[in-house]
């Protein structure tokens, strides 16, 4: 039989519930840290780290790993999907450099957008799945009478994989037709030590994997370009033009060189990793009453350095183009002028470092038990995201594609800057936990996030809008201490984007080349991410 546990709410109770709930302004967020790293803590908001659940606590707060008094295991499974959607429409007045019709126009993606994994050695995962699963492992131990507690655990504190390679048409494959950023913590050898009844104290050592793999098609639409189509048409028309050879060689390229600024220019590939990565947690835990408590923690970031290959593939497009004007007597003269490659190979490979940091947080947060069978939680979060100012790719040779945009400053080939501009935004979390009998527990949580992603920075690599998670969670724990937890989120977030909105997407200036493949298209959009995780702890 259930039974209920019922106490009454003192008024020191209810006056730090009140102040608690006035002190939680409403909720600022970040990119997706936290989206995935705890069943139990999904449940609650991601509130928890003034009551740290369990092996859980070496991520949250490793001060919490002193309330396990035995040696304890957990295992979870979790299964989560990212679905970002988007429409493309052209605005009244709409011309790239006389081009008039982006084919992208009325277009949508997000029909056949699938998830991606990045496994350690392999890589990404190949096929698209429809959900990205991933698995979890902790270990705590605790000797009698002793103060201190040590543990282990594996977990993914950041993720994001987007594949949108089912439909090789989806317009959206300009902007990342697969994008995997991953972090995996494989191994987290943590300590934590009981100062006193009431406080504790925790540090941990995160060693981490990076995974980072980016494959998109590439198109440039540009005032520039498109003048020089239909310079192109004008002068070549359709069996060309015999005065070209004289002349720049707009014309030798013959009709696959002819410039068109909605065409496909290349595709891009990336893969890199950092194998090790470590970085440091501490934390704090203070429970004054069973009613109440305080915690704090710090994750420090890192700089994380990766390295991998990377692939450039070339369309006939340009490599034509090029061909066609060192062919031509004066072409020469202007294609050095302009600093354009000789030649574009079809495709170009390599080695390519990248310094990806992984950012700190901060985390400080509130329980509260107004009743006994009743628990509120509220945490504060801060992420420093403003680190992801932009991502510079080094590679190990002069990239030709590359040296076509030197005329819009992009002055070293060798190197390719894709602006971010990133913000550290702070954002709220609650939890709620209904105890219901000694066994049951039902959980449910509230997440407002403001995307750490403006509006002048957002694209379809990292379609983070606002969003808001909204999670429900259950607990159950047998009579041989065996605990089972289940949990269920969802989270919403829409964006609207006018033409010349975001310049890491649709600003039609002339310098704006890398890199904005819907320029002058106005764009509206969302993302849903659908997460569900089941976890089991036991002694051992």
């Amino acid at each position: 039989m259930i039974s209920v546990r019922v106490g009454l709410c003192r008024p020191s109770k209810l006056f730090a519930l009140v102040l608690g709930l006035l002190l939680a302004k409403p909720g600022l967020a970040a990119l997706t840290d936290n989206l995935g790293a705890s069943v139990v803590a999904m449940s609650l908001g991601n509130a928890v780290v003034a009551d740290p659940p369990g092996i859980d606590s070496i991520h949250f707060n490793p001060a919490g790993l002193t309330r396990i008094k035995q040696d304890r295991k957990q295992d979870a499974v979790f299964g989560a999907s990212i679905k970002p959607y988007a429409s493309f429409h052209q605005p009244e007045g709409f011309d790239i450099g006389g081009f008039k019709e982006d084919p992208l126009n009325n277009t949508r993606t997000g029909d056949n957008v699938r998830s991606s994994i990045f496994i350690p050695i392999y890589g990404p995962i190949k096929p698209p799945m429809p959900t990205a699963i991933g698995a979890g492992l902790g270990m705590a131990f605790h000797a009698a009478d002793s103060k201190w507690t040590f543990g282990t655990a594996s977990y993914v504190p950041m993720a994001v994989g987007i594949d949108r390679t089912k439909d090789p048409n989806d317009p959206a494959r300009f902007d990342g037709r697969k994008v995997v950023i991953q972090r995996l913590v494989y191994l987290s050898p943590t300590a934590a030590y009981k100062f006193s009844d009431t406080l504790s104290f925790g540090l941990g050592v995160p060693i981490a994997h990076q995974g980072f793999a980016l494959n998109t098609d590439m198109r440039m639409p540009n005032e520039l370009l498109g003048t020089i189509g239909k310079l192109q048409d004008a002068w070549c028309g359709d069996n060309g033009n015999p005065l070209d050879a004289l002349a720049f060689g707009l014309c030798g390229g013959g009709k696959e060189g002819r410039v068109r600024p909605f065409g496909k220019a290349g595709n891009m590939d990336f893969e890199l990793t950092a194998p090790v990565d470590p970085t440091l947690n501490i934390g704090m835990l203070w429970e004054p009453k069973d009613w109440f408590a305080f915690g704090a923690s710090y994750q420090f970031g890192s700089n994380t350095a990766m390295t991998g290959r990377f692939s450039f593939s070339a369309e006939p497009m340009l490599r034509k183009f090029v061909e066609g004007m060192y062919a031509s007597l004066q072409g020469p003269i202007m294609a050095a002028t302009f600093g354009m490659p000789t030649s574009i190979p079809e495709v170009q490979s390599g080695n390519v470092t990248l310094v990806l940091p992984f950012p700190e947080h901060a985390q400080i947060g509130i329980k509260i038990k107004p009743l006994s069978f009743l628990q509120f939680n509220i945490d504060a979060n801060w992420t420093n995201w403003k680190r992801w100012d932009k991502m510079t790719f080094q590679f190990d040779q002069q990239i030709a594609l590359l040296q076509m945009a030197r005329l819009f400053g992009q002055a070293d080939a060798s190197r390719l800057i894709i602006p971010r501009g990133y913000k550290s935004p702070v954002h709220f979390g609650y939890g709620m936990d209904l105890s219901v009998g000694q066994s049951i527990h039902v959980r449910a949580g509230y997440e407002p996030r403001k995307s750490s992603v403006p509006r002048s920075a957002m694209d379809l690599i990292a379609p983070m809008p606002d969003l808001v998670v909204q999670s429900l969670g259950l607990g159950y724990t047998t009579k041989g201490g065996t605990r089972f937890d289940v949990t269920a989120s969802y989270a919403h977030g829409k964006f609207d984007l006018p033409a010349n909105t975001s310049c890491n997407l649709n600003c039609n200036n002339f310098f704006n080349v890398i890199y904005n493949p819907y320029a002058g298209l106005d764009i509206n959009g969302g993302i849903r991410i659908r997460y569900a995780g089941v976890a089991m702890s036991h002694d051992f």
